[in-house]
């Protein structure tokens, strides 16, 4: 019975404890701060005022019991009265203060803390003026009447007799105490915002106690749980196949554990995605999310970084304490060089670096002296190179899998994945073609193309995207947009066609130059002119091959020279590409006879922050002149060829001139077939377009 009454006395609501609420302690705050400024509370002085008529003031004023007068707003005078006409005990002020009783009569209010003034409400300011000039000349008559007073000393009473308003202007009480109101209202802004961020809940992976300020050190992951997709799967990635298969074993893994561990294999701890930007990294990543159907935290290298020091390694042992709890579990971790950066390789950063004590704490979380049983780790780069060695050893990131750019086969399934909801003409528009036009590009630019495919139909109110939009497509991604606005001069027109038809003459006439597709005049983006080539899809390439590429790069500068007998800053992107070609060849590659088989190329990253050369002096002199003797002997040959060519050269210029976007047709009916069969030649004659596509541009930059 006894336990019985307890239960309905614990039912009773009235037996309730009230809920606390913050915003009392708001409430009574404002109540105070109110009261302190309508009670001036904390004065020095009592501020007593009265308004009285012009009779009363006219009696101070020319008593002379008055200390200031303050003119307000030019509507009132307010007269503060001297505290010794009052102590006189004169009946003229009894209303302001009377010991026995009076009005203002207050046991807290005394002579020495009483600040007593009259306020009179005059009709205009002119007519307060005039009223206490009258008695500044009665004040002065008073003060020189039968004294035999001089001029002189009448005018310096005359002077000191003259009354001097103060005048000052005021608002309203919420225009005089703007100030305190705005500052208050801050003051409490803040403090709810910063009691809501401090005891707001945790949400994500970071999970119980305190969240906002008191959780810096929380992980920031994205987590995806079983009911979570991310609506992204293996059949959205294409053109990735190898890198499918690598992490398409660990989602299996993650489902099927017994299958692996019955005969003693463990899957490996960690695996990091390597490849170059835009290649589908992070949408690989997303698509093991979708297929794992396992808890998978998602998060960039730089939620690891923050201002406190020690807030990335208590991030990282967080992010590891949750994925233990939900194990088995996949971390991602996109763009991880922020944080897993080779250390110990700049002189200059501090000794408790921030960034070091996040790896490290990383490394000691991977396979450090616990275990994270069902844990694996992915990761993404594009910058391989710089991590730190500790990071890449087996027992981490056992496995490396490398995303490369695609093949034409994968471009070909990548356009398909890309082009799924685009509404495109069937019978005009080649999948196939597209992927052959688009040597080098990645997932990324793909993706690109088909987007700026459909903004192009749409600009031009088409119904479906034809090929013509896609080739077009490919031209503003690659070339910039074209600037039909720009002015150019006739002579400057006629150079850059000259210089243009010098590419294309040279390329044409090399074996292993890269296929021509189109010449063009038009501005687009930074260049002047373009000449639009296909290149060989290659693995290796030759010595020839490589001499060849920087023929046809200096063909536009001999053209130049040999046509107008001088040379413009038209060549710079030109020079610079064979600059780097001819270096490449005799520092890397080892392809020069005198500099030998030697190659000063740090594929590990580990001389980036070196202050050493690594080779001497007279090395360094050595392979100036060879990369020099290179750019010569290419630029010779180009005026050879140019020089056996000229007439078609200038056929070629001309009609490039006046047409000013030519293409492969018009150079093969100027010089013939060529003597080599390319990429090109494989394509339909009924895929060859009236205007093509490219995959590398030649600029002609207008310095």
């Amino acid at each position: 019975m006894a336990q019985e009454q307890n239960k309905g006395q614990n039912k009773n609501p009235k037996l309730k404890k009230p809920k606390f609420n913050i915003f009392w302690i708001y409430i009574l705050l404002l109540a105070i701060i109110i009261y302190i400024w309508t009670s001036g509370y904390g004065s020095s002085k009592s501020s007593v005022s009265k308004e009285v008529t012009w009779d009363k003031a006219q009696k101070v004023l020319l008593n002379r019991d008055f200390s200031a007068i303050k003119v307000v707003n030019k509507e009132y005078a307010e007269i503060f009265i001297k505290q010794e006409a009052i102590s006189r005990g004169d009946t003229l002020y009894n209303d302001i203060y009377k010991n026995d009783g009076g009005v203002f009569s207050n046991n807290k209010i005394t002579l020495d803390n009483l600040n007593a003034s009259y306020i009179y409400k005059f009709v205009t300011f002119d007519d307060f003026r005039q009223q206490l000039d009258l008695i500044s000349n009665q004040w002065t008559v008073e003060d020189t009447l039968n004294k035999g007073l001089s001029e002189s000393q009448k005018a310096d009473i005359i002077a000191k007799n003259h009354i001097n308003p103060v005048s000052e202007t005021k608002g309203g009480f919420w225009l005089q105490n703007s100030g305190w109101i705005i500052s208050t209202l801050f003051i409490i802004v803040i403090w709810i915002v910063f009691f809501r961020f401090m005891g707001r809940g945790s949400s994500g992976a970071g999970g119980g106690g305190l969240s906002g300020l008191f959780s810096v050190g929380k992980s920031r992951a994205k987590l995806y749980d079983k009911d979570q997709n991310t609506h992204v799967t293996f059949s959205d990635v294409a053109g990735l196949e190898e890198a499918k298969v690598e992490v398409m074993e660990i989602v299996d893994f993650l489902k099927n554990p017994d299958k692996y561990t019955k005969l003693g294999g463990k899957i490996p701890k960690g695996a990091l995605l390597v490849g170059p930007p835009g290649t589908g990294k992070t949408l690989l990543a997303k698509a093991v999310a979708g297929e794992a159907r396992v808890p998978f935290f998602s998060l960039s290298g730089s939620d690891f970084t923050e201002m406190f020091v020690g807030v990335g390694a208590s991030r990282v042992r967080d992010l590891f304490n949750n994925a233990k709890a939900k194990a088995p579990c996949i971390i991602f971790i996109d763009e991880i060089d922020a944080i897993g950066r080779a250390r110990g390789k700049n002189a200059f950063n501090a000794a408790n670096d921030e960034r070091e004590n996040t790896l490290n704490q990383l490394l000691t979380e991977m396979d450090g002296f616990g275990t994270n049983a069902g844990v694996i780790v992915l990761a993404a780069t594009n910058r391989a190179d710089i991590l730190d060695k500790a990071l890449l050893r087996a027992g981490r990131f056992d496995r490396q899998i490398y995303v490369e750019l695609p093949e034409v086969k994968e471009r070909e399934a990548i356009f398909k994945v890309h082009m799924k909801n685009l509404k495109f003409d069937k019978n005009e528009v080649s999948v196939d073609f597209l992927a052959k036009q688009t040597p080098g590009f990645s997932g990324a630019d793909i993706a690109n193309i088909c987007n700026e495919a459909a903004l192009i139909a749409a600009r031009r109110s088409k119904q479906v995207i034809g090929k013509q939009d896609f080739l077009d497509a490919v031209d503003r991604i690659v070339g910039g947009l074209e600037k039909k606005s720009k002015i150019i001069s006739p002579k400057e027109k006629e150079r850059i066609a000259f210089h243009e038809a010098g590419h294309a003459t040279v390329s044409w006439m090399l074996e292993f130059a890269n296929p021509l597709l189109k010449v063009t005049i038009v501005p687009r983006g930074r260049a002047l002119g373009a000449a639009w080539y296909i290149p060989e899809e290659r693995q290796i390439t030759t010595k020839q091959q490589m001499m060849e590429q920087i023929i046809s790069l200096l063909g536009g500068r001999a053209s130049e020279q040999l046509t107008f007998g001088d040379i413009s800053t038209g060549a710079l992107n030109d020079l610079e590409r064979a600059t780097q070609m001819a270096t490449a060849m005799v520092k890397y590659y080892g392809l020069d006879e005198k500099v030998g088989n030697r190659s000063y190329f740090d594929s590990t990253g580990q001389s980036e922050y070196s202050m050493q050369q690594q080779f001497s002096e007279k090395t360094a002199e050595l392979i100036d002149e060879r990369v020099d003797l290179l750019l010569r002997e290419a630029y010779a040959s180009a005026c050879k060829i140019l020089e056996e060519n000229k007439d078609n050269l200038r056929v070629l210029a001309e009609l490039l001139r006046d047409k000013e976007v030519i293409f492969r047709e018009d150079v093969q009916n100027i010089f013939g077939p060529r003597k080599w069969a390319d990429s090109i030649d494989g394509i339909k004659p009924e895929e060859t377009p009236k205007q093509e596509s490219e995959a590398q541009q030649e600029e002609t930059n207008n310095q």
